[in-house]
């Protein structure tokens, strides 16, 4: 990883896997914000499964994950699902569940979580 880029921005979507890199914590959020609405806004997963497995609804289909890590073990991002829900978590192998407060997005909220 570079020194004068610290931050990574993995972007998972089907079997891609595509990489970014960033000066900043901000540019790298504003990055995950821009990446992840793009998905929300074509997410149109479709019921899978349901025959011989169980039967899977698109809110609970992750249609792509995108992950931030930085200097410090920071770690975090954004699940987007089938039906352009999102959700935003802290970690990497205990993930936590980042809840917006009130009015706050789920992308305040992680800008909140990851510069505490």
């Amino acid at each position: 990883m570079s020194r004068t880029e610290p931050y990574t921005l993995t972007i998972r979507s089907d079997a891609r896997v595509r990489k970014e890199r960033h000066r900043d914590l901000k540019a790298a959020l504003d990055a995950l914000e821009r990446v992840a609405r793009e998905f929300a806004e074509g997410a149109d997963a479709r019921p899978a499964g349901g025959t011989f497995i169980r039967r899977m609804d698109p809110v609970q289909q992750v249609v792509a994950r995108i992950e931030l890590s930085g200097p410090n073990r920071l770690r975090g991002g954004v699940d987007v699902r089938g039906d352009g829900s999102s959700e935003a978590f802290t970690g990497r192998m205990r993930r936590a569940l980042v809840e917006p407060q009130g009015r706050e997005s789920i992308y305040d909220a992680l800008r909140g979580a990851l510069s505490a």
